[in-house]
């Protein structure tokens, strides 16, 4: 195998990676039910003048299955955090004692698990529409070596792996999907 196909075959493995990280992320801010501080992760606070991310600002923890705890690191920002947090649409009700903020995670109920199950397969349809787009891309990429003189046997190999390649990231994604809609779906 010629050192161009290796070097396509590398480019689309990594690309694929990229997009398999990328929806293990977007899973994260999914929830199923359970307290996760990462549910937190898009909350920007004002933080003297600038949009800082809650988390550079505060402490989140979780004492429990169905609690975050957010401790501020300067007392002032409770109010601009307990702000942050209301209008980020997540759904959450903070509550401060003045020291700390308490946010109870409701129950969900089953019309939002079945949406959250369909967001959840919105992300892993996205995530396999990289996985395709990064399989073209090297295909393109051999295909134009056979100007080059790299035999139609070679190319036709390497076109063989790259599509192994893509149905073990599309395997991956599909398991991944059926933990997280198993996760969700779990009362």
């Amino acid at each position: 195998m010629t050192e161009e196909i290796q070097f396509e075959l590398d480019s689309a493995t990594e690309a694929m990676l990229k997009s398999m990280e990328r929806l293990d992320s977007e899973l994260l801010k999914i929830r199923a039910g359970k307290a996760n501080p990462s549910m937190l992760s898009s909350v920007k606070v004002d933080y003297y003048g600038s949009l800082t991310a809650l988390a550079q600002v505060a402490n989140v923890s979780t004492p429990d299955a169905k609690t975050l705890s957010v401790q501020p690191w300067e007392k002032s920002l409770i109010e601009k955090i307990s702000k942050a947090i209301i209008d980020s649409n997540l759904g959450l009700n903070p509550q401060n004692n003045g020291e700390i903020i308490m946010i109870s995670i409701p129950a969900l109920t089953e019309e939002r698990r079945r949406d959250l199950c369909k967001q959840a397969k919105a992300v892993g349809e996205d995530a396999k529409v990289g996985i395709r787009s990064a399989r073209k891309a090297a295909n393109d990429g051999i295909k134009a070596l056979k100007d080059g003189g790299v035999s139609e046997d070679v190319i036709k190999a390497a076109e063989t792996k790259v599509q192994d390649l893509t149905n073990a990231y599309t395997i991956k994604i599909d398991s991944i999907l059926a933990d997280k809609e198993r996760d969700i779906m779990t009362v």
